[in-house]
């Protein structure tokens, strides 16, 4: 079964609603002794990188969500927290994967945030795009990206520059679109997930 961390910081119902609609049991993590009545972990955010950092260290799961060996998913700004650093807010954030989360604006001529379908392209060997053509269309709304760091890009976007639209390290794995409002090909993806 599937646990949502709940501090505060993510769209719970874009996310519940999605894996009710594709038959995922999941439940909600609200203390450190809550992750173990899951085997894998959802991280959601959406908005200020650096106030949701704030929020996840106000919780107290920090540190356990540094400890997991379990599947973790991160999904917006739930992936810009498993970074070492935002430029949003000037935040130090979880340091799980070495890479630093920085603002389009000065290094795109498109426009800012980043808003709609853009398609990626990924490992076909990935499991977390299993059965999801190549160059699929996922829903993003973001001003700030991961950057691309071949060492951890497991699915890349371009808009304007190239950027991780999906990374993984060991047990972490997170995507800047957002799954849940992605259609087929992002309930494709929570299943794959689910499977892990």
């Amino acid at each position: 079964m599937i646990g949502i961390v709940n501090y505060g910081a993510g769209n719970i119902f874009s996310i519940t609603a999605a894996l009710n609609r594709v038959g995922i049991d999941y439940g909600m993590i609200n203390t450190p002794e809550d992750f173990d009545r899951f085997d894998k972990i959802i991280i959601p955010g959406v908005g200020h990188a650096g106030a949701a950092m704030q929020k996840l260290a106000d919780s107290g799961l920090v540190e356990t969500i540094k400890s997991l060996t379990k599947p973790v998913l991160g999904i917006c700004v739930g992936m810009q927290l498993l970074t070492d650093y935002s430029e949003e807010g000037d935040a130090n954030l979880l340091g799980i994967m070495p890479l630093k989360t920085l603002h389009f604006d000065k290094r795109i001529q498109e426009k800012v945030p980043h808003m709609g379908w853009n398609s990626i392209e990924f490992e076909k060997s990935c499991p977390l795009f299993r059965d999801i053509p190549n160059n699929s269309y996922f829903y993003f709304v973001h001003s700030y990206f991961i950057e691309h760091e071949l060492t951890y890009t497991i699915a890349t976007c371009d808009y304007g520059l190239p950027f991780s639209a999906a990374i993984s390290r060991d047990n972490f794995w997170a995507v800047q679109f957002h799954p849940e409002k992605s259609g087929k090909v992002g309930e494709q993806l929570l299943r794959n997930f689910n499977e892990f």
